[in-house]
């Protein structure tokens, strides 16, 4: 396609800078990316969404490919999540999408306004996550298999609310309540999952927008030439980052950013 040869230096070094940031702490591009567009360099909120969405949608196929041959996907847990998430996403978009027949106006305050408060949502789970679920371990210790296969379900379908509306969500926030609901379970695995589950919900997602005009391929292709290099780097330098420091770095930018939007 053409636009392959219209990539925008700019574009690609912000996918440099978010890819890298995602390889080192491990949130969702979307919590950093879509946020950036919409800021920094004016993108239309539905246009930073959708673009971002299928963005994620061919990261996060790269990152199934790694944690597949690692054995680090369980299956069960995605089909669960994809029970919730892939009808939730879809009557979302079609309720978006006629809204922005209708109101225009509405349905870019409504993606604002709900990618601010995700952005706040997610920077209170990356800070506190450990006292978030330390707190919830307590009072669902002992849940059966039926309940924590509901709440799984559940948990898809709230995420493809948030996601479809802001490109946000299935990173710190899903991990944060799967550490709640399978805390015995390794955590490679719940990662591996919750990347795995991101595929097809962000696909969906992002299709969605792109069948409604909301997906911009120059953009698409220039941050997707910038972040795959960024992610390795990232991950590369990760382990040499002190979690005390980073952490709280990010979730305070993160707030501020949801804040700015918000207002």
């Amino acid at each position: 396609m053409d636009f392959l040869l219209h990539i925008n230096p700019l574009y690609s070094l912000s996918g440099l800078l978010v890819g890298f940031l995602v390889g080192m702490t491990g949130v969702g591009g979307g919590s950093l990316m879509t946020p950036l567009l919409v800021l920094a360099f004016g993108i239309h909120p539905s246009t930073a969404v959708g673009t971002d969405l299928l963005y994620a949608a061919a990261t996060k196929t790269v990152g199934t490919g790694v944690h597949g041959f690692k054995r680090t996907v369980q299956w069960g847990i995605v089909w669960r999540l994809a029970a919730g998430s892939v009808p939730a996403s879809a009557i979302t978009l079609w309720i978006l999408s006629q809204q922005q027949a209708k109101h225009a106006d509405s349905a870019n305050s409504l993606i604002t306004t709900s990618l601010g408060w995700a952005l706040i949502a997610t920077a209170i789970a990356i800070l506190f996550r450990k006292t978030i679920v330390g707190f919830f371990a307590k009072r669902t210790h002992g849940l059966g298999p039926g309940r924590t296969t509901a709440l799984t379900i559940l948990l898809g379908a709230v995420l493809g609310v948030l996601v479809s509306l802001t490109s946000v969500g299935s990173g710190a926030l899903g991990m944060t309540v799967l550490l709640i609901l399978y805390p015995k379970m390794d955590v490679a695995k719940l990662v591996g999952s919750d990347v795995a589950h991101a595929v097809p919900l962000t696909l969906l997602a992002g299709m969605g927008h792109w069948l409604m005009g909301s997906v911009n391929w120059q953009l698409f292709a220039s941050l997707l030439s910038g972040s795959i290099p960024g992610i390795v780097i990232g991950s590369l330098v990760a382990a040499r980052t002190p979690d005390g420091v980073l952490r709280p770095v990010l979730a305070s930018t993160l707030a501020l950013v949801g804040g700015k939007l918000l207002t």
